[in-house]
């Protein structure tokens, strides 16, 4: 049965690298993958997955409305699709995940998705929010923060190196850093309000 799959990880965890080295196997096999790329990426060129180690390919830019599920069913009847690829996932709308859940069910092709969980404020992306909810595979793409722990997180951080906590949820081309949880301090970049303590400490000071 084809299978839906979320990897998932913070920033600079290779999930690029992952799915073009996935893609790129399938290519050697003599098999047909499709690569889809949110049109609102365009660091690497319109249609352009690009990874931080140089690898590339060509990819299908879509927009909010593009419907995968038509998409992938055409192409089966042109030319026949093995996998689906989409790259920076968490950008989907719901709709598009029930799409790429429509592309296992009904046309029996596996759909493989990469991209966040969660915001420079620790707030969950819709696209990820229903791929963890419907996907039958979550696979973590582990990457470490500077502390030496895990970083499950994304800080924004501004060109001179500052933390950034406020702004629009999508700003591509700021610069990110992979943060645990503890030094991410959820407290004061979440919108969740909770009352803060006279004089709170920073993660480092603790």
């Amino acid at each position: 049965m084809a299978k839906l799959y979320f990897f998932y990880s913070a920033m600079n965890a290779g999930k690029t690298t992952s799915l073009l080295q996935s893609a790129y196997n399938y290519k050697q096999r003599g098999m047909r993958p499709v690569l889809y790329l949110p049109q609102r990426d365009d660091r690497a060129g319109r249609g352009v997955i690009r990874s931080r180690l140089g690898l590339e390919a060509e990819a299908t830019p879509f927009g909010e409305r593009f419907d995968l599920f038509e998409d992938v069913r055409s192409r089966v009847e042109a030319d026949g699709v093995d996998c689906v690829f989409v790259d920076e996932a968490q950008f989907l709308t719901p709709t598009q995940v029930l799409q790429l859940t429509m592309i296992c069910d009904q046309l029996k092709i596996p759909a493989l998705t990469y991209g966040l969980r969660t915001d420079f404020r620790g707030e969950p992306f819709e696209g990820s929010k229903y791929l963890l909810a419907w996907a039958e595979e979550l696979v973590e793409l582990k990457t470490v923060c500077r502390s030496g722990r895990k970083a499950t997180m994304s800080a924004r951080m501004s060109a001179d190196g500052e933390r950034v906590f406020e702004g629009d949820q999508v700003q591509i081309g700021y610069n990110y850093e992979p943060l645990s949880r503890h030094l991410f301090d959820l407290p004061k970049s979440s919108p969740i309000p909770y009352p803060k303590s006279p004089n709170p400490k920073s993660p480092s000071e603790r």
